[in-house]
């Protein structure tokens, strides 16, 4: 037999057979075709062969079931640990029916002991472990991407299946990611297919170095890829998790003579629910990867599972949403910001709209405002919402006069033609201050589409309002976009400041992003501050402000006068 069934390696054969005489004849004959490189190891039962190889794996099994009251099931057990090895069956007598059986259950080929010679049994080896080659060959090549080498669409969907029944079991949830490579028709019809190749090839390296060894990550089809995941406890580690797969792809990739920056849009399903479908599963992935896309790509979205969050959307709530105003619904809760240089303390409120939903309680924004982005319908509960903040903020100065209140612009809200003059009208309306006034505009908006958030910037600029970039570090906004941007505040996302738990991440991202605040001459505050580990943290680092859990959490106005009074 020729050393390279080895493949390089000292061949190790596991002969299973308790009768020492067979145990050396069949020794001889190995060693006869096996010129160099050969490890025999004996085990004396079938359950020491089932532990011999899943401790050291084997490159065929001689199985002699000579006394075996259940043959058939030695052979399953054997070829159940360890699949991909050959096991040939060694017998007294020739039995055909027995044969077939045995081969149904996992043998490649079965020899009467009277009948075999050396060149018998060197044969039947080497056909036998080549055939287990090609089929492990062809097996790889059914499930796995011929361009990137990762688990394809059945593949993935197969483990799926698997995770979705252990998490029945256990109650661990599953997280499911739904990745698209942003501008990858750009890529391919600027530098062709090959350069697409290039991008998809390195992408796959670059997400399978990230994961641990029980996720998967597979390519879906076209330019997706999909993530599965098991253990992840919250869904700040699933949103860290995503962050990081999105900076990953972000690194400089070489394509000819050029760097180019790889964004992806990514959508995270967290299953909870243990009776969730395979196909429903997948389809919320997809669907909060779209949302991602359509709020401007290079940004990662959550789709909430029942378990976690009231369901995103159904067929009930659009209806329902655009009754919300008209029945007085809708709420405004206020979660402080604080200073954290010169002067510390309170310093102002972001408001952040609610919905007092009838049937469902009160929803949080990532359970309806996709949809209100997605219907339009932020334009009319945007503009409701400005109107609140500054006439509380204006009952809230008579307090404390130095404060101020912000609000989040969508998208949506910031391409609008005509909320420039809305805004304006509201701030003479109610005979307000406009500098008390900070509009938030998320850091992918102002990648997406640089000139017009400029220009958009520059005209609500001109009211006397400040500006701050929101969520920044989920983008890919240049620093020469955000020298163009007339705003005051850079506010930093609450993935980064995660990373701060108990004082011992690496802090470099967090102090890019002040070092490069200041020197655009920006305060910057730290969003999602929840201990007191991140507090020193930001502190040292030289963050301006923050706002977080740690100081408060989102209130109705009745908690903010309360706050105000007992300061």
């Amino acid at each position: 037999m020729p050393q390279e069934l080895g493949a390089g390696k000292p061949a190790r054969v596991l002969l299973v057979q308790d009768d020492p005489r067979a145990t050396m004849m069949i020794s001889e004959m190995l060693r006869a075709v096996w010129s160099a490189g050969l490890i025999i190891s004996q085990a004396h039962s079938v359950a020491d062969a089932t532990q011999e190889l899943l401790d050291h794996g084997a490159t065929c099994v001689l199985l002699d079931l000579a006394g075996d009251p259940a043959p058939v099931a030695s052979v399953q057990q054997l070829s159940g640990a360890a699949p991909h090895t050959p096991i040939i069956v060694l017998v007294e007598r020739d039995d055909e029916d027995f044969g077939v059986e045995a081969v149904r259950s996992g043998a490649q080929d079965v020899l009467v002991k009277s009948e075999l010679t050396a060149a018998a049994l060197g044969r039947a080896a080497r056909l036998a472990i080549e055939r287990k080659r090609s089929e492990a060959a062809l097996a790889l090549q059914a499930l796995h991407d011929p361009l990137t080498a990762l688990p394809n669409r059945a593949l993935f969907l197969d483990r799926l299946r698997v995770a979705l029944d252990r998490s029945r079991r256990t109650g661990v949830p599953v997280v499911v990611m739904f990745l698209d490579v942003d501008g990858f028709k750009a890529i391919n019809d600027t530098h062709g297919h090959s350069a697409g190749d290039l991008v998809l090839t390195v992408l796959a390296g670059r997400f399978g170095r990230l994961l641990r060894p029980m996720d998967t990550v597979a390519r879906f089809g076209g330019d997706e890829f999909t993530f599965l995941f098991e253990g992840l406890e919250s869904e700040q580690e699933a949103a860290l998790v995503a962050q990081r797969i999105s900076e990953s792809a972000r690194q400089p990739l070489a394509i000819g003579d050029s760097q180019m920056s790889i964004a992806v849009s990514i959508g995270v399903a967290i299953v909870g629910d243990p009776e969730a479908a395979l196909e429903e599963t997948v389809r919320r992935a997809d669907t909060a990867m779209y949302r991602a896309k359509e709020l401007g790509g290079a940004r990662f979205e959550l789709f909430g599972e029942p378990a976690i969050h009231t369901p995103v959307a159904g067929p009930d709530l659009e209806p329902a949403l655009r009754q919300a105003l008209d029945r007085c619904e809708l709420r405004v809760h206020y979660q402080p910001r604080v200073s954290l240089a010169g002067h510390t303390g309170l310093v102002g409120f972001e408001a952040l709209v609610r919905w007092d939903h009838p049937e469902r309680g009160l929803m949080e924004p990532d359970q309806f405002m996709a949809l209100a982005e997605d219907t339009g319908l932020i334009i009319p509960i945007g503009d409701w919402v400005l109107e609140q903040a500054l006439d509380q903020v204006a009952q809230f100065r008579e307090s404390r006069p130095e404060v101020t209140v912000s609000v989040n612009l969508s998208p949506r809200q910031l391409h609008d033609a005509g909320l420039l003059d809305r805004l304006t009208a509201a701030i003479r309306r109610g005979g307000h201050d406009p500098g008390v006034l900070c509009l938030e505009v998320p850091e992918t908006a102002v990648a997406a589409d640089p000139e017009v958030a400029a220009r958009q910037l520059a005209a609500l600029n001109e009211l006397g309002i400040q500006l701050a970039i929101d969520d920044f570090g989920t983008g890919r906004a240049s620093t020469r976009d955000l020298q163009r941007m007339p705003v005051h505040i850079l506010k930093i996302d609450r993935t980064l400041v995660s990373r701060l738990q108990d004082g011992t991440a690496d802090t470099d991202g967090i102090g890019a992003a002040v070092q490069l605040g200041h020197a655009l001459g920006l305060c910057v505050v730290a969003e999602g501050v929840e201990t007191d580990a991140q507090l020193a943290a930001l502190r040292d680092l030289g963050c301006d402000g923050a706002q977080g859990y740690l100081f408060s959490r989102p209130m109705p106005e009745e908690g903010v006068h309360s706050l105000l009074g007992t300061r």
